[in-house]
């Protein structure tokens, strides 16, 4: 077992006795679940293929660095300074790394051959921030979702998706360009735009923002270059629902115009609300113990609004309440296309959407930078004043996208447990049970073996069941 190289006894029992020992001992076994996932789909792979690495000669080899920088947050490290932590970390080590058989174990005691460090990924981040990188970057988070359902679906595309945009706050400290106060969230923020998908539970896009930005701000270009990829790659007809903060009279139009089908809240106003109110009568009879809701077709067009257009009105009824609850959607769709009482348990799905961003910040928790000066130099060179004052700020996108490809990474490993157990799991809990794991790597002859406990060993057989109908590498190779 080796020499006992330190000893501490409790007070509360003196019969246990704490020892170190030189063994490759790790919690973070769960990280060789995330590469098997992502070797089945070929993510990493392909992605450093497309970008650039401008770093020069590097112990490290690019996908390695994009391996570290997207598991570490998948297993909830969200600091670099996590990287120098884990730095000897047997299963990073073996899941990161290139290289076959037991090599990347084989000199635990050199440090080039641990995980990259803090200053190593910063770096990464900075070469990732062109925008070249950043759009191959963003690509990946629809590709990663379209290559998971069609090696679930024979190699085909999914007949419909709705696409829901929304925008969230990050709030921030420090003074890093771009990050703003916003008395809406009463809070210095990033205000990025998020697209996900309540039908398949992934992020298919991420874009950050200034903190002063409105919420439909740069919205419509947004949209229509994600319905355009996702038609490519992902679905045969790609819908968008969005909240009240994004129909004004351009995006809607501009949907229009591309065929894009959406359904939208709008905030209501005195306008809507003379139109409402003699709908907002209670039905003869006593209420019932439980709450009701219906829905009234009608026509409206804004001032602001080049035409009229659909809304529903949708009437609620709470309860114990004196008054009812009114609220307004607008849809392209028709009543035969999409009727009243269809169309408003399609827009609560909504809740599911909004569900997955806000598990992106409770379980990734983006890490922007707090770096209070911008770059005045790159690589010895001075940068241009627009560069100089966007290299901090392209950096934290590269940050807020590589969050959320860890989040899918992690979705990935979420969707095969589901499969596995038959219920559903949130990745915190998938983390706690199936990849914040103890185990014990040996080296024997030309092999690595991990050692886990029975009742691991039965879950992950359950589970690697599931991962290997992620063929999608084996199909299109």
């Amino acid at each position: 077992m080796g020499e006992s190289i330190s000893s501490i006894r409790p007070s509360f029992n003196r019969s246990v006795r704490i020892e170190g020992r030189p063994e490759r001992l790790t919690g973070e076994t769960g990280a060789l679940l995330l590469r098997e996932a992502d070797e089945r789909l070929g993510l990493v792979r392909d992605m450093a293929a497309q970008l650039t690495d401008r770093r020069g000669a590097s112990v490290h080899t690019f996908p390695e660095l994009l391996r570290t920088a997207i598991m570490l947050p998948a297993l909830g490290w969200r600091d670099q300074d996590d990287a120098d932590f884990l730095r000897h970390d047997p299963a990073l080590r073996t899941a990161v790394s290139d290289d076959r058989g037991v090599t990347p174990l084989t000199d635990c005691d050199d440090t080039p051959g641990g995980l990259a460090s803090q200053p190593t990924l910063s770096r990464l981040h900075e070469a990732l921030s062109t925008e070249e990188n950043r759009v191959v970057l963003r690509s990946f988070l629809l590709e990663g979702a379209a290559r998971r359902l069609k090696s679930q679906n024979g190699g085909h595309r999914q007949r419909y998706v709705t696409l829901d945009i929304d925008s969230f706050p990050i709030e921030v400290d420090g003074h890093q360009p771009g990050a703003e106060y916003n008395g809406h969230y009463g809070a210095t923020i990033f205000h990025p735009l998020i697209a996900t998908a309540a039908e398949l539970g992934d992020i298919l896009d991420v874009k950050l923002r200034p903190g002063t930005a409105h919420t439909a701000e740069g919205g419509l270009d947004f949209i229509l270059a994600l319905v355009k990829a996702a038609r490519a790659k992902l679905c045969q007809v790609a819908a968008v629902r969005i909240d009240a903060g994004f129909p004004d009279d351009e995006t809607l139009s501009g949907l229009e115009a591309e065929g894009v089908p959406y359904v939208a809240r709008i905030k209501n106003n005195p306008v809507l609300d003379r139109m409402a109110e003699p709908y907002l009568a209670r039905p003869v009879g006593r209420p019932p113990l439980e709450g009701r809701m219906w829905t009234v077709e009608l026509g409206y067009q804004a001032a602001a609004w080049s035409k009229e257009r659909r809304v529903v009105l949708v009437v609620q009824e709470h309860p114990g309440e004196l008054f009812l609850h009114h609220f307004w959607l607008v849809t392209s769709w028709t009543k035969d296309q999409m009727p009243a009482d269809d169309l408003l348990p399609h827009y609560r799905q909504r809740g599911t959407a909004e569900g997955t961003f806000g598990e992106l910040m409770d379980s990734i928790a983006p890490a922007l930078s707090s770096n209070k000066r911008p770059k005045s130099h790159y690589r010895g060179r001075r940068l241009p004043e627009e560069k100089r004052l966007n290299l901090s700020y392209w950096t934290n996108e590269v940050r807020l996208i590589l969050a959320a490809l860890a989040y899918n990474l992690a979705h990935v490993v979420r969707s095969a447990a589901e499969t596995a157990i038959g219920a559903g799991m949130t990745i915190k809990r998938v983390r706690e049970r199936l990849l914040r794991v103890a185990s014990r790597f040996t080296i024997h002859a030309r092999r690595i073996i991990v050692i886990v406990a029975d009742d691991v060993r039965e879950r992950w057989n359950a589970l690697w069941r599931a991962l290997r109908r992620l063929d999608y590498v084996a199909t299109n190779t």
